[in-house]
């Protein structure tokens, strides 16, 4: 897992700039369902929200789980990602 991510049982989160990112999710199977992913004001538009999805994207592929986004950017995110467009089911 990457250092920087924490894995709180049903959420991700990471911290950029003394605030947390996170992404809430549900394990079903050998799938991460994103439900939710979101940044506090002051971390918007810094890519914050892409870091954490890469980094929770990193750990998926290790842990050989598929991720289905149910949340939107989650979703935006993964389908213009090359490297981890293949994790989405």
């Amino acid at each position: 897992m990457t250092s920087s991510l924490r894995d709180t049982g049903n959420r991700f989160e990471m911290d950029e700039q003394g605030q947390t990112c996170w992404a809430d999710y549900r394990r079903k199977d050998h799938t991460l369902v994103i439900d939710h992913v979101e940044s506090p004001v002051a971390l918007r538009g810094t890519g914050a929200s892409g870091r954490l999805m890469a980094a929770l994207a990193v750990y998926a592929r290790d842990q050989n789980l598929k991720i289905t986004p149910i949340c939107t950017y989650a979703a935006a995110w993964l389908q213009r990602s090359d490297e981890f467009r293949d994790l989405i089911i």
